[in-house]
């Protein structure tokens, strides 16, 4: 597949009777088929004391339903010669299968039975064995892990106690260890309804009995009740905030981490591209300088975190032994100072912005890639095919623009985490 072919799909978007929205993405010359759906549930859909359940919801969708045994969905699958899996993240969930092209029913079929037909089998036995498992998974990736307890702390102390973005995508143990069967019930019967996704078929098949199979499958799958509304206010520091963790590493590591604006904003690509020039790759400006050539961090990273509530800018420097990290925030703060000041040459944007455009062509080369794509343009923009805007927004980052962001942004207050060793010296 081209470059031109790959920004410029054909595709047709209808919606059930249901308000399932369904996407058809065909390409005939592939041997596969991609289903890909996406239902509009994360983790901002909670609320305090009641945290974890669509992170949850990742693992009950697979241990079966009224007509499908546990752990049916990966046997069934991966017995056709297929490979599956789901994600949550804080805005949505999402759960894929790619097939050889003649188990496009069978794609269909999974998916909307544990839809339709999931609640029949959830049971307080299957809640208190996934509940076990979460659990662990938070023990092992995050409570247990080196620096695993960073990006709770982070986004915690960057957002209000309440808001949706304040606590972490799998869940607080203590609610966690506290899941009804009642809330969880009522949670599913909310959010996993066919009017709050979106069905994306893409590859090799044949349109109109593909239509007839999304109905057969997903057109009697009652809607739910309207989907309720997240609202917050735009969120600001005052000051900046300091917060020190103790935990069992070896190096300490620095976060900072600023308000900036949310996924598809004005401001959005051109963070990206501002990451890109600050710590991508040996030339990058934070690398060349803590790594490099003061030797002074093992590493540097920063990146552009965006949602649909909100985004963040994130730095992530870890010190080598015996340096302090006042020392790298400092030096830190010297490169963005700078950037502002005296501005970037044109080879370094035009790198950085080469090096963004590059990663995302290449990334489409997979069939399930472009088709998980297309629902997350559908979500963000409701627009399937938004490949070519996409780029364009890369394409147009200017140095100047660059240059008036990072000043809008990373001159603000604040939030700065330091991750230490946990030794006596540090009592």
């Amino acid at each position: 597949m081209t470059e031109k072919s790959i920004l410029n799909l054909q595709y047709e978007k209808y919606k059930l009777g249901n308000g399932l929205e369904v996407i058809l993405y065909q390409d005939n010359s592939l041997p596969s088929i991609a289903v890909n759906i996406w239902y509009r549930v994360g983790s901002a859909n909670e609320v305090k004391s009641k945290t974890g359940f669509a992170h949850l919801f990742e693992h009950m969708m697979f241990q079966g339903s009224e007509n499908i045994p546990k752990e049916g969905h990966f046997r069934y699958i991966q017995e056709a010669g297929g490979n599956l899996n789901g994600s949550t993240s804080i805005d949505r969930t999402n759960y894929y299968e790619t097939l050889p092209s003649n188990y496009l029913e069978l794609a269909l079929w999974l998916e909307s039975d544990r839809m339709g037909f999931m609640l029949p089998g959830l049971t307080q036995e299957k809640l208190d064995n996934q509940k076990d498992v979460v659990m662990n998974e938070r023990r092992q990736r995050y409570e247990n892990q080196p620096y695993g307890l960073s990006w709770e702390i982070l986004f915690s102390n960057l957002f209000p106690e309440g808001h949706p973005y304040s606590w972490p995508t799998i869940g607080w143990m203590e609610d966690i260890a506290k899941f009804e069967l009642d809330d969880v019930r009522n949670f599913f019967k909310t959010y996993y309804v066919p009017n709050n996704a979106t069905l994306v078929v893409g590859g090799n098949f044949e349109t109109a009995s593909t239509k007839d199979l999304v109905e057969k499958y997903f057109g009697g799958i009652q809607a739910g009740n309207s989907i309720p509304e997240i609202v917050v206010e735009k969120q600001t520091l005052n000051e900046s905030k300091k917060v020190v963790h103790k935990d069992n590493v070896q190096l300490p590591r620095i976060y900072l981490a600023w308000h900036t604006d949310k996924a598809f904003s004005a401001d959005d690509a051109v963070l990206d591209i501002l990451s890109e020039v600050l710590s991508s790759g040996k030339s990058s400006r934070f690398y060349k300088s803590l790594v490099i050539e003061k030797q002074i961090a093992q590493d540097v990273s920063s990146f552009q975190y965006s949602a649909r509530l909100a985004g963040s800018f994130i730095v992530a420097s870890t010190a080598k032994p015996g340096v302090e990290l006042d020392t790298i925030k400092e030096v830190i703060f010297e490169r963005i100072h700078d950037l502002i000041q005296n501005g970037i040459k044109e080879e370094e944007l035009l790198r950085s912005k080469n090096s963004v455009i590059s990663s995302f062509v290449y990334s489409l080369q997979k069939l399930d890639t472009i088709t998980d794509q297309m629902n997350h343009y559908n979500f963000y923009l409701g627009e399937p095919n938004s490949f070519s805007s996409d780029l364009a927004r890369y394409e147009s980052v200017t140095g100047e623009e660059v240059i008036s962001t990072a000043k809008k942004y990373l001159l603000n207050p604040f939030v700065e985490l330091h991750i230490i060793p946990n030794t006596k010296e540090n009592d």
